[in-house]
């Protein structure tokens, strides 16, 4: 299990090289020591590739490829089996394995954040990755979803233990295949652009496909956080034995978006780049409060 453990003694981490001239996609003000760093030459960086989909899962299979479609240096690490909507959840009361399941890919027994602190402080321990994508996952990840998404919790694990990191999602509609050429297609340039960027260090950048084909696409969109609640269906039942039970249905679909959210940038058949700020702290109910507690 040891490949990754030695690898890149003689290679710095690239982002801490990087010239310290460039905007931040966060704030647009100059970039500061709070900044992660542009990313100028992605065909030397090392990429972590993870998800919550699984290890075996189609779109970690398409962004393992598009990571290599960048550099040469792309390793994975992902979840045994299926994490969906495992949030930001740590694995604390078991031991966790991990298992080399060919040639730079790993699995873990754990979550989409067990792997990525996992991949950062043991697996890659001598030499950090210098990005980390998540996904892509089966599935958008927008508004109020991002609160349950492992896909996005293992982006946020990433830029909490120091390495930035870009979220990705496919929307689908369950009755069609889901369209991962759309993700393909379009998923290269964009990492290479936000990459090219650099972002505050509380930031992790979150990236969703719509369900078109990738010809159809309307274009990318910066776009905030939009709402929409997820499990809002609960579906009461009766097992075998007659006694019941309740199962968590999907979210609600008949909806009407606010203009400039991600919600509505995706379903109008844009792709949507979201900065999220992991730093949850309401400033203006902050100095609200500082009359209070004055």
């Amino acid at each position: 299990m040891t490949e990754g453990e030695g690898v890149g003694h003689g290679q710095g981490n690239l982002a801490r090289q990087a010239p310290n001239s460039v905007k931040s996609l966060s704030d647009g003000h100059a970039r500061t020591d709070a900044a992660f760093a542009p990313i100028a030459d992605l065909a030397a960086a090392r990429i972590l590739v993870t998800n919550d989909d699984g290890i075996n899962a189609p779109g970690i299979k398409m962004l393992e490829k598009v990571a290599r479609s960048l550099s040469k240096d792309v390793w994975v690490v992902a979840p045994e089996t299926e994490q969906s909507a495992t949030g930001h959840s740590l694995t604390l009361r078991r031991p966790l394995r991990i298992r080399q399941v060919s040639r730079r890919r790993f699995a873990v027994d754990g979550t989409p954040t067990d792997c990525v602190l996992l991949g950062i402080n043991h697996i890659f321990r001598n030499r950090r990755p210098d990005l980390i994508l998540s996904g892509i996952n089966r599935g958008a990840n927008l508004g109020d979803d991002i609160t349950y998404s492992g896909t996005v919790a293992a982006a946020m694990e990433s830029v909490i233990l120091g390495v930035p990191a870009i979220a990705l999602s496919q929307l689908f509609n369950p009755d069609h295949p889901v369209k991962w050429a759309t993700a393909e297609h379009w998923a290269p340039d964009i990492i290479r652009r936000v990459a090219s960027v650099g972002w505050d260090r509380s930031v992790l950048i979150n990236v969703n496909f719509p369900d078109v084909v990738h010809t159809h696409v309307t274009g990318v969109e910066l776009a905030r956080q939009g709402k929409r609640k997820v499990g809002d269906q609960l579906a009461e039942r009766l097992d075998p034995r007659g006694d019941p039970y309740l199962w968590i249905g999907a979210q609600r679909t008949a909806e009407e978006f606010a203009p400039g959210t991600d919600l509505e940038a995706v379903y109008r058949g844009a792709i949507s780049v979201t900065p999220l700020c992991i730093d949850m702290t309401d400033e203006r109910a902050l100095r609200a409060l500082r009359n209070v507690f004055a």
